[in-house]
């Protein structure tokens, strides 16, 4: 049965091939290398993921078929200006075996009641741009877009 709890510091070491997974997949994606480089948690990734566990705002969250972890998430509080909390969503990730079944509802779940248990005004979720299946995904749970990030390369022999 699928489902989702909060991560402890035994899942740490998991949760980091999963990340492995994700930025593999993501860095192959239109925007995905300079997501690697910009907004991805940088490496080392156990020390990385280990310190939301002690983040009283952060959740990093696993999901699990059969208590076997499939997946992982992680939101972060934000204070804004004008002292209202955000939620954003750093990680949201399944292996690709184990997608479409409810794992990733489960985890999504989880970090919006942390969101609403921390009084946030919303969640801001990213996707890179030609990632139909996150997209609908955020959507399917409510998530619309707020925002569009252009982007114009200065390199062409770089391609981030």
């Amino acid at each position: 049965m699928e489902s989702s709890r909060p991560a402890t510091a035994a899942d740490i070491p998991r949760i980091v091939e999963l990340a492995q997974l994700m930025r593999a997949e993501l860095a192959a994606m239109r925007g995905g290398a300079l997501w690697a480089a910009r907004e991805a948690w940088p490496e080392p990734l156990e020390d990385a993921y280990g310190a939301l566990l002690t983040r009283d705002e952060a959740l990093l969250v696993v999901g699990t078929i059969d208590d076997v972890v499939v997946g992982h998430g992680a939101v972060v509080v934000e204070q804004l200006r004008s002292r209202a909390r955000l939620g954003v969503v750093t990680d949201l990730f399944v292996e690709h075996e184990a997608r479409e079944v409810g794992v990733g509802e489960s985890m999504a779940d989880a970090l919006v009641a942390h969101c609403r248990g921390h009084h946030c005004i919303g969640m801001d979720a990213p996707a890179l741009p030609g990632h139909r299946a996150a997209k609908n995904f955020f959507e399917t749970h409510g998530f619309t877009a707020r925002a569009l990030v252009m982007h114009r390369r200065l390199d062409d022999s770089e391609r981030p």
